[in-house]
């Protein structure tokens, strides 16, 4: 199999990001009349300036077609930070290695300990989430953490720096079920620029990840940009091409894409303006997004405000964080009976935007007429008897 790095330099992402600017009202009113979307062709004319004029029709089919493959549901999930030590400078990071921050690992005691509180919450999906730093992947750490945690939680993911296959494997053996790899920006000088030292300058590395993934064994895999460190309808375009290419290649994968904004971190980066992604920007990918993968989940995180996370329940998004924190350790220091901070601790890698508890989320989603859904896999269905 080639990989996708390969066949993305012969993608004319640059033409489709004009074909987009480009798009007339006939072409939008033949896609809407379909209600569906096959190619990057017309995905391109989907997330076009002209098209947003048509969010209304575009989420009504993001939401019928959410409820035929999803029913009116949504999962939720809670990341839990294991270390905020890493080697690589990623100027937009709060982890990154030139920020002066507390760097933290935390014992797997403390891991058990916050994943008990999580589970006491509701949860029943974790998601494992460390800086990149070779220490703790090449020590076994991670795969304790994993086989430990799998006793309180069912489902089980992570999100690290990407690895070789022979080293994928044992996290697949300790019972993780997933892996999430964001490109951040697919623009390629972007990339360089924004990931000047460290083992995340392999800008090629990185994009093939997932197929790496997957050729270690995890049966879902998560996809991703980081809107608003390049223009987002390059990056979407690029997010929807190898969305494609892992659907023909790695079939048998359960994929999810994650739509997720810059937000504000240690350090000075500065966004440009011009990259900046509006709510009715985000909105109108997301029902793209749907109209293309109706299969696939799309994953909206507590990065997004409250008010926009509520109004894009039944527009296509399948999957939310709740309660989360980015800071190692940091559910130690929160109170379980309002699931709030007692107080606030440097070391996260970004503010987050929705600080609402997990109940409360669930409730918001139950008086939309959705149904919350903290667990919906167990190990016990892909285990031998």
């Amino acid at each position: 199999m080639s990989n996708f790095s390969d066949i993305y330099q012969n993608i004319p992402i640059e033409a489709l990001v004009q074909q987009s600017s480009d798009t007339n009202e006939l072409i939008v009113k033949r896609i809407l009349g379909k209600g569906e979307v096959r190619n990057l062709d017309d995905f391109a004319a989907l997330i076009s300036p002209l098209a947003g004029g048509y969010l209304e029709e575009l989420a009504y089919h993001s939401n019928k077609i959410t409820k035929n493959h999803f029913g009116k549901t949504i999962r939720l999930f809670a990341p839990i930070y294991l270390s905020n030590e890493c080697v690589n400078i990623c100027t937009y990071c709060g982890f990154s290695r030139n920020n002066k921050i507390p760097r933290i690992t935390i014992p797997l005691e403390q891991v058990v300990s916050e994943t008990r509180m999580l589970a006491n919450q509701g949860f029943r999906s974790l998601l494992i989430v460390a800086g990149e730093h070779p220490k703790y992947v090449s020590n076994g750490y991670v795969e304790n953490c994993i086989s430990h945690c799998l006793k309180i939680m069912p489902s089980i993911s992570i999100e690290l720096g990407p690895l070789e296959v022979e080293n994928y494997i044992p996290l697949v053996k300790a019972g993780c079920e997933g892996l999430i790899v964001y490109q951040e920006t697919y623009h390629e000088d972007t990339y360089k620029e924004i990931h000047p030292v460290g083992p995340k300058k392999k800008y090629s590395w990185r994009m093939d990840t997932p197929q790496r993934a997957y050729a270690a064994g995890f049966r879902k895999i998560g996809l991703g940009a980081l809107y608003g460190l390049y223009d987002w309808r390059y990056e979407a375009l690029s997010v929807a091409a190898h969305a494609l290419f892992m659907l023909q290649h790695c079939w048998k994968v359960q994929l999810s894409i994650s739509v997720l904004r810059l937000r504000p971190s240690m350090g000075n980066f500065k966004p440009n303006k011009n990259y900046l992604m509006s709510n009715r920007d985000i909105t109108q990918l997301i029902c793209a997004f749907r109209m293309l993968l109706p299969h696939a989940n799309i994953v909206l995180s507590t990065r997004e405000p409250a008010a926009l996370r509520n109004g894009l329940v039944r527009l296509g998004v399948t999957t939310m964080s709740a309660g989360s924190s980015t800071e190692p350790g940091a559910y130690s220091n929160f109170e379980e009976s309002n699931w709030s901070p007692k107080q606030k601790q440097p070391g996260e890698q970004f503010h987050i935007a929705d600080d609402r508890s997990p109940r409360e989320i669930a409730s918001m989603i139950s008086g939309q007429g959705y149904e919350p859904i903290w667990k919906d896999f167990d190990q016990s269905l892909v285990t031998s008897s």
